[in-house]
This record gives C-alpha cells, sequence and structure tokens, in this order.
C-alpha cells in the first residue's frame, strides 16, 4: 500500500514524508478495518481508498490558507483527517452528528498520533465555536447553498467555505443566497479518479 500511494503522490506537486506516507496508509487500515462493523464507507477495497479517499483529500492541502479549518458532516474523517496528516502546523476541528464515525476519529487519533485533530460530536447547526474558522471544508453537503446557510455561523470575518464538489454546478451559484458567492473554481487533478473534481471557493459579501 506505501508503494502504492507514493506512485500515487508522484502524480501530483505534492511533497509527503515517509511518516505522512505511513500515517495515510494506516488511516486506510483502520478504515477498512473498521468498515466491516461500522460501515464507515461505500468505498470497501483499501486500494480504491487510497484514489477515492486519500488522494482525493489530500490534492486540496496546498489550497488551504490560515491557522484554523473546520470539515463540517465529517463522515469518517474526510478530507480532514488526511489533511491533517499533511498539514501538521494547522489545526482541524472535525465535526459529525454520528457518534460511531467520531469514535472512529478518536481512535485514528490516539492511533496514529496526530495532535492536530479535534472530534466533535454535534449537528452543525447546533455547534458553536468560540473562535472563528479561516476555512469551512465540506465534500458531504448535497448542494453549496445547503452548505452556506447551515455553516454561515462557522468562518471567522476573513474566513470563506471551501466546498469539494465533482462537477461544477452553474445551477449551484443561482441558487445561492444573496450574502453569499463563489470567489474561486479550482480544477483538481486527482490521480487515476475518473470524472472531475473541483474546489469551489465561497466567500460572504461585505
Amino acid at each position: 500500500m506505501k508503494q502504492r500511494l507514493a506512485q500515487l503522490i508522484a502524480q501530483t506537486d505534492l511533497e509527503v514524508t515517509d511518516q505522512q506516507v505511513e500515517q495515510l496508509v494506516g488511516y486506510v487500515a483502520l478504515l477498512h478495518k473498521w468498515n466491516k462493523a461500522y460501515n464507515l464507507t461505500s468505498v470497501r477495497d483499501p486500494q480504491d481508498m487510497l484514489v477515492k479517499h486519500i488522494m482525493d483529500s489530500i490534492v486540496v492541502s496546498t489550497h488551504l490558507d490560515g491557522e484554523r479549518f473546520i470539515d463540517v458532516g465529517t463522515g469518517p474523517g474526510l478530507p480532514g483527517i488526511p489533511l491533517a496528516i499533511m498539514n501538521p502546523d494547522k489545526d482541524f476541528t472535525l465535526l459529525d452528528s454520528l457518534g460511531k464515525r467520531i469514535r472512529f476519529i478518536r481512535q485514528v487519533i490516539h492511533e496514529l498520533g496526530i495532535e492536530n485533530v479535534t472530534p466533535v460530536q454535534s449537528r452543525v447547526e447546533e455547534f458553536q465555536p468560540e473562535v472563528g474558522f479561516d476555512a469551512v471544508l465540506s465534500r458531504a453537503f448535497a448542494s453549496m447553498n445547503d452548505m452556506v446557510s447551515w455553516c454561515h455561523h462557522l468562518p471567522n470575518t476573513n474566513g470563506c467555505f471551501m466546498a469539494l464538489k465533482g462537477q461544477f454546478n452553474q445551477q449551484e451559484v443561482v441558487e445561492l443566497p444573496e450574502w453569499c458567492s463563489v470567489t474561486e473554481v479550482k480544477s483538481l487533478q486527482v490521480p487515476e479518479l475518473e470524472g472531475e473534481r473541483h474546489l469551489v471557493i465561497l466567500t460572504a459579501k461585505d
């Protein structure tokens, strides 16, 4: 698995240390193990997880500006765990309403020695952070409108929303609330992943 992950990373501009490769592969191993009992992801094959979960998450790494991030609807920790491994100098809050997912994330950070992740079990609309975040990340929301509407209280004054999407849907932009606009759309290249991937950055209008 390590060799396979190294081959995938070699097809990108990402710089990844041996320790980070160990942790990323360790995460996949734990996800595969827990998945049998807890049904955390529909992706069953660890080799597929390397592409669809690990690479699909870490390609966003170079686009993270700031120190504090929240991954909303993180599920089993995606994209939050891979991004936290890639960015040990940044802090990640991983939010999900399901206890089994948060228990899994706690186990991951314990076993892999990840120190920059805070798991939180809560519904997003009920979570009130003491300090706002530099960016709100998610690849779980059905629409960007849902994402910004439910998470509008989470970014700080200069913070943004970062939605990981497949195809970029212009209709979703039309449906956004008045106060929010798309400031950037980045096309992401994920090695060996079929279909398009985009990172859509949204900010509140002044």
